[in-house]
């Protein structure tokens, strides 16, 4: 059973440190720091797709873009592999954010040991809470962020983003997706890269 205290200076925590993102999104004629919208569109998204989640699942979502803007992906090459590699170095940036604050918020190495784990996404179909962060991960993706990719790019790169995410969830994933409210825009390119 989640220690609810704990888990909820953590939060805020968190929060605060992603409260200092200086990008910042409109949502519903409200401006929110980037990555402290993301953080709660992870949170109310594992609840409704898995509301059994174990605290250190509870935690990773959270947490999952900590301070994401403190590394720039233009702080790599522009291309596919230093793509990769700013993504290997987020993952292990997050980790090491969100040990400090779990440490700070007192939790046991044990625990923040579970958090880094999902956080650099390790057993990847072989862990079912790995899966369940990856399934919610595309999930936040879909709903929020998918139609303002598919506006910026050509319909080929959108429909292969579309099929890798697609390829990464599980099949009770891939049934959530189809049930979120996306526009008719969005929903086309999912039928054309599932159909495919």
């Amino acid at each position: 059973m989640p220690n609810q205290d704990k888990l909820q200076h953590a939060f805020q925590l968190f929060d605060a440190a992603n409260q200092q993102d200086p990008n910042t999104e409109v949502f519903e004629g409200k401006s929110y720091p980037k990555e402290l919208l993301y953080a709660h569109r992870m949170t109310r998204q594992l609840n409704r797709f898995f509301p059994d989640a174990s605290e250190a699942l509870q935690l990773t979502a959270r947490c999952q873009h900590i301070c994401r803007w403190e590394i720039a992906r233009n702080s790599f090459p522009m291309n596919r592999e230093g793509y990769l590699r700013w993504r290997q170095e987020l993952k292990k940036f997050h980790a090491e954010k969100a040990a400090t604050i779990l440490r700070e918020v007192g939790y046991s190495e044990e625990m923040i040991e579970k958090v880094q784990f999902l956080l650099l996404k390790k057993q990847l179909r072989k862990n079912e809470e790995t899966q369940v962060l990856e399934d919610v991960i595309c999930l936040v993706f879909l709903e929020y962020y998918f139609e303002a990719f598919a506006m910026k790019y050509p319909k080929e790169k959108t429909i292969d983003i579309l099929q890798k995410t697609w390829c990464k969830m599980s099949e009770k994933g891939q049934k959530a997706a189809l049930e979120l409210p996306l526009s008719e825009y969005a929903l086309s390119f999912v039928s054309e890269a599932i159909n495919a």
